[in-house]
């Protein structure tokens, strides 16, 4: 049997209370995904479980490998079959990693799948699963429907045509809010391969001239006004550090221009560069009350012959160890100086970093909104059981847990809603066991309140739904 009971998770009697009367029934707001919006509004119906399950979920990939299986049956050109085999085979190994709880979630939410995943019962829920997918209960709408979300944040960049975006909006049968999110990382990785292509991309997005850093500013801020146009509620920086350099006018141009030609830049350079832009970014998702999001921390590609054969974004990513905390104060005191510091929400993917942002919340808070400056939820590498409890305690010592916005998927599938549930669960019982060792009061009101914003209404607030 299933190791999903309505009390998994919840090891005491408050957090069952909160978790089934208030936390259950609450809508979900996806604000940070990376799902097709293609899929959504084509309303894709998949063939079998590995297509919907391992296309493009490197949290499964790295797993796979870890259990010595040749990289063509991982992501290959091996049969959907024997992917799934393989995935089967390593999860009963995965005792303590949080895709051991995901898989099961899905298998008993989506699929009504009751046993326990191994590589004996891999052909029993290959032909139930699939039997399922055929069922117009579940395209993905209907997985979206029956999910209870409300709101759907994607990422994208800014010389994406958001034409399906369009199509939904115009489309009075999906119920469901989907909005484009502004991802302008390769308008400010200048150091990086390809930025000049980029560059004559977003040229022609935006139809302008590029041949200054003025006019790259110009250039993405009539990018924002479009996706502004259709519902964009946040912004999505994916950083390798948070940058703080300042630097004139005429250094940013000097530095464009010599990008530009080819020629190569220096790390101080690229820093000043990037400093200049997200300052800029910065302001105007302020005047257009829109939430910055800072994702920083990740050290990337850092396998070569792998990165060379499948690309970016397919496992080979890792925790690095930088010191941010005096660029993001440096980066944020410099809006809030200006009177043009927008919401923010900092993510560090190391939770070495939770304390420091618990604290640098404090120095930059607003009237705009309870709890403007956030914490955001534990990240790829943390949004594991015990990465969730670290990130909801470090939050609650340091600053206001009850003005938290939550959980997202961050995730490319559909059947990832549950992770909502997941960090529900484990919300109430972090909150149950404060109430039954005395520390915090029984009042069932007030709990349940808190609950329900951390859930679903703070983020509501917070994204202007």
């Amino acid at each position: 049997m299933s190791i999903i009971k309505d009390d998994f998770i919840l090891t005491n009697q408050t957090a069952k209370n909160l978790y089934h009367k208030y936390a259950e029934k609450m809508p979900i707001i996806d604000y940070h995904c990376h799902i097709n919006p293609k899929e959504i509004y084509e309303n894709r119906k998949f063939e079998n479980i590995t297509q919907i399950w391992l296309g493009g979920d490197h949290y499964k990939w790295r797993l796979i490998r870890s259990n010595g299986v040749d990289e063509n049956e991982i992501t290959g050109s091996a049969d959907d079959r024997t992917k799934f085999q393989h995935f089967a085979e390593m999860l009963p190994r995965a005792i303590g990693n949080p895709m051991y709880h995901w898989t099961h979630l899905e298998l008993k939410r989506y699929f009504d799948f009751d046993e326990i995943l191994s590589g004996n019962t891999a052909q029993k829920a290959w032909d139930e699963c699939n039997a399922k997918l055929q069922s117009d209960d579940m395209t993905v709408r209907k997985i979206i429907e029956k999910s209870n979300v409300a709101l759907i944040g994607t990422t994208d960049d800014p010389i994406d045509t958001l034409e399906w975006h369009k199509k939904i909006a115009e489309d009075e049968s999906i119920s469901v809010k989907v909005v484009p999110s502004y991802r302008p990382d390769k308008a400010i990785n200048i150091e990086k391969e390809g930025f000049v292509e980029y560059i004559g991309a977003l040229s022609k997005a935006a139809g302008m001239p590029i041949s200054s850093a003025a006019d790259v500013k110009k250039a993405l801020t009539n990018r924002l006004d479009f996706f502004c146009s259709l519902g964009c509620r946040a912004t999505d920086h994916g950083l390798d550090y948070v940058v703080y350099s300042p630097a004139t006018e005429t250094q940013v141009e000097k530095i464009f221009k010599k990008a530009i030609k080819g020629k190569k830049i220096t790390q101080q350079e690229a820093d000043m560069y990037k400093t200049a832009i997200m300052l800029h970014l910065g302001r105007e998702y302020a005047k257009r009350n829109i939430v910055m999001q800072l994702h920083y921390g990740a050290q990337r590609n850092t396998n070569t012959k792998m990165f060379e054969r499948l690309g970016a974004d397919t496992g080979f990513d890792c925790i690095s160890v930088k010191d941010c905390g005096v660029a993001i104060t440096g980066f944020l005191n410099a809006l809030q100086v200006e009177g043009m510091l927008p919401k923010t929400i900092l993510y560090s993917l190391n939770p070495q970093d939770n304390e420091m942002l618990g604290t640098i919340l404090g120095c930059f808070q607003g009237t705009e909104v309870a709890g403007k400056i956030q914490h955001g939820s534990a990240w790829w590498f943390n949004d594991t059981k015990t990465g969730m409890e670290n990130q909801l305690k470090s939050l609650a010592n340091l600053s206001v847990l009850g003005n938290f916005v939550g959980m997202l998927t961050d995730s490319r599938s559909f059947l990832s809603y549950t992770r909502h549930e997941y960090f529900r669960r484990i919300l109430c019982n972090v909150i149950g066991e404060w109430v039954e060792n005395g520390e915090y009061p029984a009042d069932e009101e007030t709990l349940g309140k808190l609950v329900e914003d951390i859930c679903y209404n703070n983020a509501a607030r917070y994204f202007n739904l």
